[in-house]
């Protein structure tokens, strides 16, 4: 008998979820504004065509149309930080049924799943190093990006923008350091 392990999960430590609960607040469901999950244990809907193979030999063994819950978050191995989201943010039911509709082989799919009528938590942060490594999601950890939540939650929509282009700039101008030293 063969014993396959399909994804890894984890759940946030109690002391991690409480110190995104203080630095964040609570939703109007009662809900954390911020939580911490691990990417393989987030799962979000995605509809389209499938292929389902044999896992040994890699074969086809069929082909179908549906929904289904698949990891949300890339790389599965790492703590994400989330953000609640609530569900006016998504449009209407309306228009949200008309811009996630996929036409698959003639027939309507709905390819981000159902109206999040309750809301939903979307990704605001990866917890990893500054080259990508992992790191582990500690009481600190959570504490520190608990404080930028919080110094965040002060700055104007454009000062927010400027922060983001500026991580930008620097991010290109690292990459392009790293790939004239790998040319050189």
């Amino acid at each position: 008998m063969m014993i396959q392990v399909l994804r890894e999960t984890h759940e946030a430590p109690a002391a991690v979820a409480r110190e995104l609960a203080l630095a964040g607040g609570s939703n109007r469901l009662g809900e954390p504004n911020y939580r911490a999950v691990w990417g393989g244990s987030r799962l979000d809907w995605i509809g389209g065509k499938w292929e389902d193979r044999d896992a040994a030999s890699g074969a086809l063994v069929r082909e179908v149309i549906e929904l289904r819950r698949e990891p949300k978050y890339t790389p599965h191995d790492r703590w994400h930080i989330e953000r609640w989201m609530p569900p006016e943010s998504y449009g209407s039911p309306e228009a949200w049924r008309a811009e996630t509709v996929e036409i698959v082989d003639g027939r309507n799919v709905a390819a981000l799943g159902p109206y999040p009528s309750r809301g939903d938590y979307e990704h605001c942060f990866t917890v990893e190093g500054p080259h990508g490594e992992f790191v582990q999601l500690t009481t600190a950890v959570a504490r520190h990006i608990a404080r930028a939540i919080e110094t965040s939650r002060g700055f104007s929509p454009a000062r927010k923008k400027e922060a983001l282009e500026e991580r930008s700039r620097r991010e290109e101008r690292e990459y392009d350091a790293w790939a004239e030293d790998a040319l050189s």
